[in-house]
């Protein structure tokens, strides 16, 4: 770029020295094109080819983070990290309500039943006895504060030992993936709603009885679901095996109700026990044949209950050719949520219509 430019130069001082006119414009025009090339070199690319493609920008002051490795940092929610609370906290619901707030409608009580509780963004079902409502200012929406509804509840909690383990949304597709499973959202105080706000703390308790308070609020009112942890206490009784046989020689048919893990085709001891009264009464009559036939509430979708009764009655056949039935004297069938003998709306009627029942053949 020096050189062209000296050349330049010196060309310029030769024309304007130059004595014929016509001269002076053929190497004027010459210099200028001379000047106009040289500037439309760019400057020398100092830095050596090495084959790699040009050099990536730096972001000052930014490092890019992987999504997955972000959420890999994050602790996840794991109860036995959580510390005892031994504090007495009297009888269940536990807490009662800030000064100046009232509850709506009259709370939802449960002595048990399952409910969706925000654990890292996820909608976790728990089982045990629920209480849940939607709560308000006592003069109206004027006076209702979500911080003063937030904070009460945040510092009572947090003096007895509890722990708040979630403060987030949940995302569209986890509520499409739970929702239809819950069957009580909609009922007063239901918290799990796409942009919906909640807060969840856990009370771990010495025997296990461990309690989850979840709650979410806007501008006008608020939710507050308590659960505490409680096993399914099964209320309907094991049909031995001479009423079982004496059923199905009468009517053809018997219902059976046998416990099989939460959502799960996996039979729990109890479930094994009324399984294994099915297998006396075949031993007893050697030329029986029956069908099993499973069958679930309405909670969940339709594929998801056609695929868990079949899992179930399936469970039940391979449970009784274990205890020596012939599996020619078997067969089984999943029907979902169709035929329900009793009112899916209430616990006590899903429980009903989680059932089996044998076909005498």
């Amino acid at each position: 770029m020096e050189v062209v430019v000296s050349a330049t130069s010196f060309l310029f001082i030769y024309i304007m020295k130059s004595s014929t006119t016509h001269s002076k414009r053929i190497l004027l025009f010459f210099v200028l094109a001379l000047h106009l090339a040289s500037c439309k070199k760019g400057p020398e690319n100092k830095n050596t080819d090495t084959g790699a493609g040009p050099a990536e920008e730096t972001q000052i002051g930014h490092t890019p983070v992987n999504e997955e490795e972000r959420d890999a940092g994050k602790p996840k929610f794991n109860i036995n990290e959580l510390p005892i609370s031994k504090v007495d906290l009297g009888e269940f619901p536990f807490f009662g309500l800030p000064e100046g707030l009232v509850t709506t409608n009259r709370p939802i009580q449960r002595k048990y039943d399952v409910l969706y509780v925000a654990l890292d963004g996820i909608m976790t079902p728990l089982e045990g006895k629920v209480w849940k409502t939607y709560i308000s200012a006592e003069g109206g929406y004027d006076e209702w504060s979500l911080p003063y509804f937030q904070k009460s509840y945040d510092d009572i909690i947090t003096s007895v030992d509890g722990v708040k383990v979630f403060d987030g949304k949940i995302n569209s597709e986890e509520y499409e993936r739970y929702h239809d499973d819950a069957v009580y959202m909609g009922e007063d105080g239901s918290i799990g709603y796409v942009g919906q706000r909640i807060r969840t703390y856990v009370i771990r308790r010495p025997d296990g009885g461990n309690i989850y308070v979840q709650l979410a609020g806007d501008g006008v009112s608020g939710s507050l679901n308590i659960l505490q942890e409680k096993p399914f206490e099964q209320t309907i009784s094991i049909l031995k095996s001479d009423k079982i046989q004496k059923d199905l020689e009468e009517s053809g048919k018997v219902v059976l109700y046998i416990n099989f893990e939460l959502d799960k085709a996996v039979l729990t001891p109890k479930g094994a026990e009324a399984v294994e009264e099915v297998a006396k009464a075949l031993r007893s009559d050697k030329g029986l044949k029956v069908s099993i036939h499973g069958y679930t509430d309405a909670s969940g979708d339709d594929a998801h209950n056609q695929k868990l009764s079949e899992n179930r009655a399936q469970t039940v056949m391979k449970e009784l050719v274990s205890m020596g039935i012939d599996a020619q004297r078997l067969s089984f069938q999943g029907h979902g949520s169709q035929n329900p003998i009793a009112d899916n709306e209430t616990e006590e009627g899903r429980a009903k219509n989680r059932r089996v029942e044998l076909i005498k053949q």
